[in-house]
């Protein structure tokens, strides 16, 4: 095709260039399409929606009562979801790390580079012109010229170049297609990336709530134990116990002393994890102190209705981004088994000698008009096997894209699960810590009036302790599991703005 616009017109060749512009409408490749996802009317199924009624002679389960939370299904809150908790010390510590965060500038900076790669790709739809100046002297050799004898001489030039690639096959379309659908991946990458960080905040305010809450009960109990050593030493100076009484109060407050230290340790562990997520370093801030009393938990859950899952999970959307790519880049390969056809023209000002101001003259204009066609004939078979592979990842990311998405379904209905049997767990471990202290009230009225021994009393605050702690661990699982359903559906982010996260819900009268 070298030579096919040689003798045409300017005007025409410019026709010709306009006429082949027109044929870019067609991309050869699979043009992209959401897959049809599930879209089940409920997260859980209808036998799971109560929890099941105790078999046989077992006592009932205590009823939930005020640690009962209830699902909102098709509803979704108002701001950010870590507001439901209604803490202003949770609600900080939010928007510093946000502020801070190294991992979501990082994100932030992906993304644009993504975007100033669509744009770089995107330039290859334009035709590109290059300005060109230059001058020189030049001989000729004779062996080249023969018998006729070129004298030495000198030279000026100036013009402009153009050349097109026709993208008659829209390949380039294609690659602008992928590039613009890894920007979009990045940019579920970002949401992502703030849903986890906003999520790890309110972990671990919950985390270090629960272990002062815990360190509490425990300094509470090591005083007991004190208050018993000093019941017993009074007693033994009287002569009512023996020495035995005093060496097992003794050896209790050793034994319950040896449990403080690690859960003290545990607490600076999650502080200094606070300290990490806000931007800090540890030695240079203090945490707030946390206590659960200050987070309320969410009694009415917003949930998001099932079928709008698949748009508002950034893994999920990030998973249909690499799918999309996948798909462009079928295209790609597809359209470089076809011939790539290119149109250049050139023109300018060229005269001989170095006297500029001769140059601008009409006896000085040249111009070329070229248009090339290169076909691939053999190559190993190289273009061919990418194709082939760029449609096997087509259907590996298309399989990838299913199993998030049924992951994700599976992790709310978890959720769902755990929560709907966590305010009867807490509930329970109320019922339990009451009765606990019912019985150590008993046992020391006993134990004042003779009726029984130290070990009863030490037995009863051992219960009343274990009842304790369980009472407090199972608060702040029902926390946390409320804060990952938060994060399993998607939160209240809205994708383009790391500053309002999206999310919702569940509990025992689950709707779905």
């Amino acid at each position: 095709m070298n030579g096919l616009l040689k003798g045409m017109r300017p005007g025409s060749a410019l026709a010709l260039l306009g006429a082949a512009a027109l044929l870019q409408g067609c991309a050869v490749g699979p043009s992209f399409k959401r897959p049809d996802t599930p879209a089940p009317a409920a997260y859980l199924p209808p036998n799971e929606l109560q929890p099941a009624a105790p078999a046989g002679k077992v006592p009932p389960v205590p009823q939930a009562g005020d640690f009962e939370q209830h699902v909102a299904l098709g509803k979704a809150p108002g701001g950010d979801w870590w507001m439901l908790f209604e803490s202003p010390v949770l609600d900080a510590l939010v928007h510093q790390a946000v502020a801070s965060s190294h991992t979501l500038a990082e994100a932030r900076a992906l993304i644009a580079e993504a975007h100033e790669l669509v744009a770089a790709q995107a330039g290859g739809r334009y035709p590109q012109v290059d300005l060109s100046a230059g001058a020189g002297r030049q001989q000729y050799g004779a062996q080249f010229l023969g018998s006729f004898k070129i004298p030495p001489f000198s030279y000026t030039a100036v013009g402009a170049s153009v050349r097109y690639v026709l993208d008659y096959n829209g390949g380039i379309a294609r690659s602008v297609e992928q590039r613009q659908a890894l920007a979009q991946y990045q940019e579920s990458e970002r949401d992502a990336t703030y849903l986890a960080l906003t999520g790890s905040i309110a972990t671990q305010a919950v985390d270090v709530a629960a272990m002062r809450a815990q360190i509490a009960a425990l300094s509470d109990l090591l005083a007991e134990d004190q208050d018993n050593l000093d019941l017993v030493r009074t007693a033994f100076s009287n002569g009512s116990v023996s020495r035995v009484d005093v060496l097992t109060a003794q050896s209790q407050l050793a034994s319950d002393q040896t449990l403080l230290p690690p859960l003290q340790h545990q607490l600076a562990v999650a502080n200094h994890a606070l300290a990490v997520l806000v931007g800090r370093v540890p030695a240079e801030w203090t945490a707030p102190e946390l206590e659960l009393a200050q987070l309320k938990l969410p009694r009415d859950l917003p949930l998001n209705l099932p079928s709008e899952l698949v748009h508002r999970r950034p893994d999920i959307l990030a998973a249909e981004a690499q799918l999309h790519a996948a798909t462009a880049a079928v295209g790609v390969a597809t359209a470089n088994l076809y011939p790539q056809i290119v149109l250049s023209a050139s023109g300018g000002l060229q005269q001989q000698g170095l006297a500029v101001d001769r140059l601008f003259t009409g006896s000085s204009t040249a111009w070329t008009l070229i248009s090339g066609l290169t076909m691939p004939v053999f190559d190993g078979g190289t273009l061919r096997a990418e194709r082939r592979a760029a449609v096997d990842e087509l259907r590996a990311s298309a399989e990838r894209y299913q199993q998030t998405v049924l992951m994700s379904f599976g992790q709310v209905a978890d959720l769902l699960d755990a929560l709907q049997h966590d305010a009867g767990l807490v509930a329970a471990q109320a019922n339990a810590l009451q009765t606990a202290e019912s019985s150590l009230e008993l046992a020391r009225d006993s134990y004042r009036e003779g009726n029984s021994g130290l070990l009863q009393v030490l037995d009863a605050q051992r219960q009343r302790q274990e009842a304790q702690l369980g009472f407090v661990r199972a608060q702040a699982q029902q926390y946390l599991d409320t804060i990952q359903l938060y994060l399993a559906v998607g939160g209240t982010l809205n994708a383009g703005s790391p500053s309002s996260e999206v999310s919702p819900s569940r509990s025992p009268a689950v709707a779905g």
